[in-house]
């Protein structure tokens, strides 16, 4: 038996889903508000509402810069909620990150509930630019800053 069987059944669940749920009167959205889950396998009930995904689950929301990943993910679409579970980690614009056994996405609040393990703590990194306050003695600039190329004064023509 092939084992995307269940992916490619579960991706045409998804569409119909999708087709079936969506507003009719519902304006067409720019592309990048697309929220994308990818998952070994997904399914979709357009009674409930909900998408299910289980195994290897990716989630990508270009309109927030965010990435995320889970063992498992659901959709609901009613209340416009993703629910992460399964050692998640979710990234925004590819620095500032969290890390819980759960977290519940609300897209649009754009807030994150999250959740860790028994006897443990939700990790949480963020970059904060201290601007116009200057280092503390004997510490280093921030991952931001150290990235820019040092000014250069311009060069005058050689006459």
């Amino acid at each position: 038996m092939d084992k995307r069987l269940p992916y490619v059944f579960s991706l045409g669940a998804l569409m119909f889903f999708l087709a079936v749920t969506a507003p009719q009167y519902a304006p067409a959205q720019p592309a990048n508000t697309a929220l994308t889950i990818r998952a070994d396998v997904q399914e979709a009930n357009s009674i409930t509402g909900v998408v299910t995904a289980r195994g290897n689950v990716r989630i990508d929301y270009p309109a927030r810069q965010l990435v995320g990943t889970a063992a498992q993910a659901q959709y609901f679409a009613n209340e416009q909620r993703v629910v992460l579970s399964g050692n998640v980690v979710i990234t925004e614009r590819g620095v500032n990150s969290i890390k819980a056994e759960t977290i519940t996405y609300l897209v649009r609040e754009g807030q994150f509930v999250a959740v860790p393990p028994p006897n443990q703590q939700v990790e949480s990194v963020y970059i904060v630019p201290d601007r116009g306050i200057p280092p503390a003695p004997g510490t280093t600039a921030s991952p931001i800053e150290e990235i820019k190329p040092p000014f250069k004064s311009p060069v005058a023509p050689q006459p």
